[in-house]
C-alpha cells in the first residue's frame, strides 16, 4: 500500500490512496478491508458479527479431531504437526485436541494466524502453542496435518465483469469515503475461463490468486513430507460466473464497499479450482463432499444424542445446533468439505 495509508483511520486512508493512485482492484481493498477488521474487532461469536462451527458447537471440532486420528492411525501413526490456518478463538483447535488426544495423537498446535488480537485469545485457551504469519515457517521434520475452517472465503478476489468491449477488472472508487465498484482496464481474454468468455455483459467472474498460491504451496509439502489439508467452507464447484463477495455487520448482511475495516468481508470458495490447484502438484483431492454428509459420517447424530444424554438440560442446544450444522437450510449443503492427500496417505474417511 502507499505511504498514504499509514495515518488515520482505514476508510480515510482508503480514500486518499484512490485519490492519489486511482482505483484500487476489489482485492486490494478486500486485503485492507480485512486487514483492518481482524486486528481492531471482535468478530466471532454470538457477541460478534458472525459465528463459525467450531463456536456453535463442540461436536464440530471433536469430530474433525476423529477424522484427523483416524487418518494419522492408517497412515501408519508417523510423526505429524497439526496445523490450522486462521484458527479463530481457538476453539476447534481445543476441541479438535481433546478427541485427538484421546486417540494417542498428542501434538503441538501450529496456529498461522497474523492479528494480534486473535492471538492473544488463542493463547489464552491454548498457551503452549506456536504461531507462524504464513506457512513458509511451517515445521518441516515430518508430516502435516492442516485444517482450514472459514479461512479461504476471508482471501482476497479479483473480480472481472463482462462489459460491451471485452472484459475488464472490477475496481473500486470513491467520492470523499463513499465507495464504489467500476470498471476497469481491459484484460486479456485468455485469464477468463472458456467456458465463461462469452457470459452475458454485466457478468462477473471471481478468481482468488491467493487461495490458489496457498493450496499449491501446501500440498508441495505434503508431496514432501506426507500428510493430509481438510477445507471446510461455503462454496460451489466452479468455475462459475457471478458475484458472492458479501460482508456481514452483526449477523445481518451488509453493504461490502460501506465502512471498510469495520465488516467482515468474504466471498464463497471455488473448491473446483483448489482442487485443481493441488491436484497439479501430485497430491491426491479427494470430494468435495457437503458438511451434512461428512459430518454424518464422522457420526455426529451419535454424537448428538450421547451430550443430549449426557447433559439433559442442554438436550434442545445440542439438537439445534445439530440442525444447524447439517440442515440444508442451514450450513448442512451450502457448507463444503474437501480433502487432500499425499499419494502414499490413505483414503480419508467421509471421502469414499
Amino acid at each position: 500500500m502507499p505511504a498514504s495509508l499509514e495515518i488515520g483511520a482505514l476508510p480515510e486512508r482508503l480514500a486518499r490512496a484512490i485519490t492519489l493512485g486511482g482505483p484500487m482492484s476489489v482485492a486490494q481493498f478486500m486485503a485492507a478491508a480485512n486487514a483492518e477488521y481482524y486486528a481492531t474487532r471482535a468478530s466471532v461469536g454470538a457477541d460478534g458479527d458472525f459465528i463459525t462451527a467450531p463456536e456453535i458447537s463442540q461436536m464440530f471440532g471433536e469430530l474433525i479431531g476423529v477424522w484427523l486420528t483416524d487418518l494419522w492411525d492408517r497412515a501408519g501413526r508417523p510423526a505429524v504437526h497439526y496445523v490450522e490456518l486462521g484458527p479463530g478463538r481457538g476453539t476447534l483447535a481445543v476441541d479438535a485436541g481433546r478427541a485427538m488426544a484421546r486417540g494417542g495423537m498428542k501434538l503441538v498446535e501450529h496456529l498461522v494466524e497474523t492479528s494480534p488480537r486473535l492471538r492473544d485469545e488463542q493463547r489464552r485457551v491454548l498457551p503452549g502453542a506456536i504461531w507462524h504469519d504464513d506457512i513458509t515457517t511451517l515445521p518441516k521434520d515430518g508430516a502435516l496435518v492442516v485444517v482450514c475452517n472459514e479461512f479461504f472465503d476471508a482471501l482476497p478476489v479479483q473480480q472481472l465483469v463482462r462489459a460491451p468491449d471485452g472484459w475488464r477488472q472490477r475496481m473500486v472508487a470513491c467520492q470523499d469515503t463513499l465507495f464504489l465498484p467500476v470498471s476497469g482496464k481491459l484484460v486479456p481474454e485468455t485469464i477468463v475461463p472458456e467456458s465463461l468468455r462469452d457470459a452475458p455483459v454485466g457478468s462477473i467472474v471471481e478468481t482468488s490468486p491467493p487461495g490458489v498460491a496457498i493450496i499449491r504451496a501446501l500440498s508441495q509439502r505434503l508431496e514432501r513430507q506426507g500428510g493430509a489439508v481438510l477445507v471446510v467452507d461455503y462454496g460451489y464447484d466452479g468455475p462459475a460466473a457471478g458475484e458472492t463477495l458479501q460482508a456481514v455487520r452483526h449477523h445481518q448482511p451488509a453493504n461490502p464497499f460501506d465502512a471498510p475495516g469495520t465488516v467482515d468481508l468474504s466471498a464463497h470458495v471455488d473448491f473446483a479450482t483448489l482442487g485443481a490447484a493441488a491436484t497439479l502438484t501430485g497430491s491426491i483431492v479427494h470430494g468435495p463432499v457437503s458438511q451434512r454428509d461428512f459430518l454424518g459420517s464422522m457420526g455426529i447424530a451419535a454424537r448428538a444424542a450421547a451430550l443430549a444424554r449426557q447433559s439433559p438440560a442442554r438436550a434442545d442446544e445440542i439438537v439445534a445446533a445439530h440442525q444447524r450444522l447439517t440442515a440444508p437450510d442451514a450450513m448442512g449443503i451450502l457448507f463444503r468439505a474437501m480433502a487432500i492427500t499425499a499419494r502414499n496417505w490413505p483414503i480419508p474417511s467421509g471421502f469414499s
